[in-house]
């Protein structure tokens, strides 16, 4: 798996400032700069929605409230991931419900309990973060995230998954779709992932 290593600035919402979501950054320190994961994809008036994925037979609904997901005894490279929750137009829609869930390093969903499974709200910027590992592989998938997003008062839905770059399933998951590519970059102690999500919403 190869991460990204180029950083270019933000480009036109939230062009200035360090991006952070419910307290985690997004920012990488790097001496005494701080260069920052690009938006994925950049936010412009009427931008498609996200692509919509099927759910899998593994969704649970209820998952707990939580953004931390490394509970104790869950093996596997952690993971920061963030991102944005936004409009056609790029407003960022506060309130927003965002369920994860994801199978664990070996690729072993919990079907019995909630592990590797939770939910938060975005924030005033429509921001959304977890922390959690890297998913292991199984057979007839490459490494993926599972995603739901409620917006309250709205009847629509966006389930999708979020995907790993340069993973060499990638090309052999027929469920696999190149704009549900993540922004990944390596820090001190855990991946760093975003996803923005572009809803279908004015």
């Amino acid at each position: 798996m190869s991460v990204d290593h180029r950083f270019p600035s933000r480009r036109r919402i939230l062009a200035t400032g360090a991006f952070a979501v419910s307290g985690f950054g997004l920012a990488i320190g790097s001496g005494s700069s701080q260069q920052r994961l690009v938006p994925t994809p950049a936010c412009h008036d009427g931008d498609e929605p996200t692509v919509k994925e099927t759910e899998g037979p593994f969704f649970k609904a209820r998952s707990p409230r939580r953004s931390n997901l490394r509970e104790p005894g869950i093996a596997g490279r952690a993971v920061e991931l963030s991102g944005l929750v936004l409009t056609r137009s790029c407003r960022p829609v506060r309130g927003a419900l965002v369920d994860l869930w994801h199978a664990d390093d070996k690729g072993v969903y919990d079907n019995k309990g909630f592990r590797l499974r939770g939910h938060t709200f975005t924030d005033d910027r429509g921001g959304y973060a977890f922390h959690t590992i890297v998913p292991g592989l199984y057979p007839g998938r490459t490494r993926h995230y599972h995603v739901k997003i409620r917006v309250p008062g709205e009847k629509s839905l966006l389930t999708t998954q979020f995907y790993f770059p340069d993973e060499e399933r990638n090309r052999a998951d027929g469920l696999f779709r190149r704009n549900l590519v993540m922004r990944v970059a390596e820090a001190e102690n855990a991946l760093l992932a975003r996803f923005d999500v572009i809803l279908e919403l004015r």
